[in-house]
């Protein structure tokens, strides 16, 4: 493995979502992350080349419901430098795989879970799922326009930005502080916690009296004219972004309205409906490629929204690389960059079980005792 995590063995209990995403951020940045499967599937409907937050693994196939399969997990852990899980609290301790239990095994050992709603609290053993973790932290009820229903920004506040990044982050952290000890401790990740903590500019404002009534009608919800999408000729839309006053300046440049004298003060916050309404007309009066050659090579800060096939030709993100193509698949490089640790190229997800043996020979089971132990159906 290539990366600044390379060396480092980390043990993720299969599971859907935020869990496996952090798995994938350890496994890119180097870490010889072992995917512990249930024989003979996955737990997502997706065949093994679709599935893009499992690259970067090697899978060993257990079935945890038996002594020994749970032995083979025991023994893995003891050797490991962390260990992640999705569960919903208290099903690993069933499953023997707890905290207690693997941290006795392995003092040095961190232990991170994720789930929706924390390890404790009133609603810890509720189901839910994104939608549901950042609408009750309160992000949700910020994003869309004031006159219509909240609008889900698909699964990134709580599944991964607030969930996976949060967890791997608490990994990592949890990591520095094992090899400067020796000793190991329990992560407790939380989408909930995970989307207060992205709420923290927007609180931050909102204290100051920046931020405040409905939904839409803000500086960075798209109530700002000049924060905000239009609409194009061509059906496209562009972002517009120019929140500084040379930016503005430039953008009303490109529009061609830096010398129309009746345009409304954008600093009067009564007047932002009639600026939208200009602005509105202007960009209707051009494709969206065609408004993307105007601002070309101007600090107007307004991009063309692309979807993900044209970002990944568009030329600044191909000369980054931050798009690559596998087996005819679109998927995101590795990121960070690191300058003397790069990360290695992804390797496809892989089927359940497709390490089983070569990670059990590690661990230092021989050819008879795997023999046995797939007979009985504890590997596969």
């Amino acid at each position: 493995m290539q990366g600044p995590l390379a060396g480092f063995r980390i043990v993720e209990l299969a599971g859907i979502g935020p869990a496996p995403f952090a798995g994938m951020m350890l496994a890119d940045l180097g870490a010889d992350v072992v995917r512990v499967d249930r024989p003979g599937g996955q737990p997502v409907p997706l065949a093994a080349g679709h599935r893009v937050l499992a690259r970067n693994r090697r899978s060993l196939a257990v079935d945890l419901k038996q002594p020994d399969g749970v032995a083979v997990v025991h023994r893995l852990v003891a050797g490991a430098d962390a260990l992640i899980e999705g569960y919903r609290p208290g099903v690993a301790e069933r499953l023997g795989l707890g905290p207690d239990e693997c941290l006795a095994a392995n003092p040095r050992l961190v232990y991170g879970r994720m789930t929706g709603w924390g390890q404790t609290g009133p609603l810890a053993q509720r189901a839910g799922h994104d939608i549901d973790f950042i609408a009750l932290a309160g992000a949700l009820g910020l994003v869309g326009d004031a006159d219509a229903a909240p609008t889900v920004p698909l699964n990134l506040i709580g599944d991964f930005g607030g969930g996976g990044m949060l967890l791997a982050v608490g990994v990592l952290a949890a990591l520095l502080r094992a090899g400067r000890t020796g000793r190991g401790q329990v992560v407790d990740a939380a989408m909930v916690d995970g989307a207060a903590v992205l709420l923290s500019m927007t609180l931050g404002m909102r204290s100051a009296g920046m931020w405040g009534g409905r939904r839409g009608r803000n500086l960075l919800d798209g109530g700002a004219p000049f924060y905000a999408v239009y609409r194009c000729a061509d059906g496209g839309y562009v972002a517009v972004g120019a929140l500084e006053d040379p930016f503005y300046a430039a953008l009303l440049d490109g529009l061609g309205l830096a010398d129309d004298e009746t345009m409304p003060d954008r600093t009067d916050r009564s007047a932002w409906p009639q600026l939208r309404e200009r602005f509105a007309a202007a960009f209707a009066g051009r494709t969206r490629d065609e408004w993307a050659d105007r601002f070309a090579g101007t600090d107007a800060c307004v991009a063309p929204v692309l979807d993900p096939d044209e970002a990944a030709a568009h030329p600044h993100l191909a000369r980054r690389g931050t798009y690559r193509r596998d087996g005819g698949m679109l998927q995101p490089a590795p990121a960070p960059r690191f300058s003397a640790t790069p990360a290695g190229t992804p390797t496809p997800a892989p089927a359940a079980g497709a390490h089983t043996d070569e990670i059990l020979a590690e661990l230092g089971y021989p050819d008879a005792e795997r023999a046995a132990l797939r007979a009985a159906g504890a590997i596969a």
